[in-house]
């Protein structure tokens, strides 16, 4: 059947909805009518449009966060054509009629989770899925798992840093995009894949909660992110509980990490390892990585040794699936590079120049270290860098240290300051920094590429870490056209004096 079809005809109700509450949230209540159709999930009453027909339309979820509270926009939330509430207490005249499921207080996102499974008929159900955490290589683990998947006869689709605002979607939006991988795949006549990045913030934020993934893929864990999780004990419990029956069928983990073989060691779900180890006759060079995976060579398209890493970790996930030895080196074989992962910027300067999305004390180590393996005996290596403004503070130090230790320039600069003050930032930063490297400090972050490839001579080579991908810099809440390959190619122009 399909689904969006059944959906228009035969909506799920507010009473469909309650019935799978119940089970997992335990006390929740309705007010007014059960039968009301619901077509969307919203929790933005900005988003929120009139119903098409009568007797169906969006429920609004209120939702408190840090900053806001949904339950005070109920009001605007009805007028803009919410048909029913999911909320943590009555609403009152606020909700203008409409029937409301009253769930227990801190219970909202759970339950958000839960009633976007039911309105879009939960897709995973008909979906290979695959969730992908750790604190590093995340986006290109499941870009490589993609590459297999497809080479596996799947049409396979990708949620994560690279297709959305979030890396992890809020639940709502997560369940409409596996909805639509799942039309995908019936279109196309394919079994349907979706491989996933699963951050610390969209586990303990219920986004992925309703349904299971096939299989958990766990990288790595260092430091980030303890401005939210306040410890690194509590940022790997929160990685840990994707490994449960509540949220995943089996796991493969990174036996060469600390932390992965913690999650080894626990009974939670069925894990396998997967090590460098595993991969025989390793050979780096400065345009592939070549090693023998299960009696299968692999020519990987990416350098460094963590991307033989990330590799290791999508061939064992694919396997997992059941997907054949020979078909996952063919799919690694023929990956695509991953955008803002250690890219290759051309420039009129003729300089070898890398962007990466480096933005960890490890992530940084491991960049220098795959990049150096580059060089020449009298060739440098020159690292632009900053950290983020209000994220965690600890780790700034911890990644001036990692790049003044491997790099021969550090030129410590903004990344997105957002509301700090730039100077105040890198100063954190740059009083980590005291291995050999000279350091630079130019807080625009244009000019301190600029200074960076002025620097640079034959045969060096210079990397711009901490922004990948993304094409803007966020300044207090403004976003501002910025992308560091194509301000590399700028500066690198003007340099040169052309035209």
């Amino acid at each position: 059947m399909d689904l969006a079809a059944g959906r228009e005809t035969s909506p799920a109700t507010v009473a469909d909805i309650l019935e799978r509450l119940g089970p997992v949230i335990g006390q929740v209540s309705v007010l007014g009518d059960a039968a009301v159709g619901i077509v969307a999930v919203e929790h933005d009453h900005r988003a929120l449009r009139p119903a098409a027909s009568p007797g169906r339309g969006t429920l609004y979820c209120c939702l408190r966060g840090a900053l806001h509270d949904g339950h005070d926009h109920a009001a605007e939330a009805r007028a803009s054509g919410a048909v029913a509430f999911l909320c943590e207490r009555d609403l009152g005249a606020a909700a203008g009629g409409a029937p409301q499921l009253v769930v227990p207080p801190g219970e909202g996102r759970r339950a958000m989770a839960l009633a976007a499974c039911v309105v879009e008929r939960d897709p995973a159900r008909s979906l290979a899925t695959v969730g992908v955490t750790g604190t590093n290589g995340k986006t290109t683990t499941t870009h490589l798992l993609v590459s297999i998947l497809s080479a596996a006869g799947y049409e396979a689709g990708l949620v994560g840093t690279l297709s959305g605002q979030r890396t992890t979607p809020e639940a709502n939006e997560l369940q409409r995009r596996l909805a639509a991988a799942a039309a995908a795949a019936r279109s196309a006549g394919r079994p349907g894949a979706v491989a996933m990045e699963v951050t610390s913030h969209a586990l303990v934020q219920h986004r992925v909660d309703g349904y299971v993934h096939d299989v958990a893929v766990f990288t790595n864990l260092s430091q980030d992110h303890l401005d939210y999780h306040g410890t690194m004990e509590a940022y790997f419990e929160a990685k840990a509980s994707l490994f449960t029956p509540e949220h995943a069928r089996r796991g493969v983990v990174n036996a060469d990490d600390a932390y992965g073989r913690r999650l080894l060691e626990r009974q939670g779900i069925e894990t396998s390892p997967f090590s460098l180890a595993d991969a025989g006759g390793l050979s780096l060079s400065a345009d592939e990585s070549r090693f023998v995976l299960r009696g299968q060579e692999v020519r990987l398209g990416l350098i460094g040794l963590f991307n033989v890493e990330n590799a290791l970790a999508a061939a064992a996930a694919a396997r997992a699936l059941g997907v054949d030895d020979a078909v996952v080196a063919e799919g690694l074989s023929r990956a695509p590079t991953v955008p803002g992962r250690l890219e290759p910027v051309e420039n009129a300067l003729g300089l070898r120049v890398l962007v990466d999305y480096a933005h960890t004390p490890d992530g940084l180590s491991q960049a220098c270290a795959a990049v150096r393996d580059l060089l020449g005996e009298h060739s440098r290596l020159l690292v632009v860098f900053g950290a983020g403004g209000d994220r965690d503070h600890d780790k700034r130090p911890l990644m001036g240290s990692a790049v003044s230790a491997a790099a021969d320039v550090a030129v410590v600069t903004t990344d997105n300051p957002r509301h700090e003050d730039p100077e105040e930032i890198m100063a954190a930063v740059a009083r980590g920094c005291t291995g050999p490297a000279e350091l630079r400090l130019e807080a625009d972050r244009r000019v301190a590429i600029g200074l960076a490839l002025s620097l640079a001579g034959p045969g060096d080579l210079v990397l711009v870490a901490g922004k990948g991908h993304e094409t803007t810099q966020q300044v207090g809440d403004e976003f501002h056209s910025f992308d560091d390959r194509l301000v590399v190619a700028e500066e690198a122009s003007r340099l040169a004096g052309a035209p």
